[in-house]
């Protein structure tokens, strides 16, 4: 059992959930984590990335990049932004996965843990742009299960897509209870039959 393994089963009490592309041809996509409604969802999340043997990575304030923390967030994959400088994020993103041969670029769509009710679409233009698939990732700590349950290939109807999307979050539940704008939502029969 590897560590990450070992860390699910003993330290979060999660189960992954099979990997959906698990022969390996998905090289490069957008990585969309929800619920994100605490700190533990990172951590979590990183685990779970070791765990699939993905090549992730997340845009972070260059603030956060400072000694000896800078060493620790590189080595966790963090990719330091200057927020005031990069007038257009989506294309800034985009080219990071361009220039990568193999990219797992996770953004949360809710933006922030608190509770809000429209998600940012920001994960779908860079997804869009740099011409990748979205992996639909995921904790939901009812079921105490957590990974990607699905590949999504946007067709560019964004609110079309949006809604297939978030059917698939249907009923989660974040870390806080209450947090998550789909929770009361009945779950989505296709793939939550665990």
């Amino acid at each position: 059992m590897n560590r990450s393994a070992f860390n699910f089963k003993y330290i979060y009490r999660l189960k992954p959930v099979d990997y959906p592309d698990p022969n390996g041809t998905l090289p490069k996509s957008v990585l969309m984590m929800a619920p994100h409604t605490s700190i533990m969802d990172f951590i979590i999340g990183l685990s779970a990335m070791k765990y699939y043997d993905l090549h992730a990575c997340t845009i972070i304030k260059k603030e956060f990049f400072f000694f000896p923390l800078n060493l620790i967030l590189k080595k966790l994959g963090g990719i330091p932004v200057d927020r005031k400088h990069a007038r257009n994020f989506v294309s800034y993103a985009a080219d990071i996965i361009k220039k990568r041969d193999r990219i797992t670029l996770i953004i949360c769509p809710e933006g922030t843990r608190k509770r809000i009710d429209k998600w940012k679409r920001g994960f779908y233009q860079i997804a869009m742009e740099a011409e990748v698939p979205i992996s639909l990732g995921f904790i939901d700590y009812k079921t105490r299960t957590c990974g990607i349950m699905s590949i999504f290939y946007p067709t560019g109807d964004y609110e079309k897509d949006i809604q297939e999307i978030q059917k698939q979050y249907y009923g989660l539940q974040g870390y806080r209870k209450g947090q998550f704008n789909l929770e009361d939502k009945p779950p989505h029969p296709e793939w939550y039959d665990l």
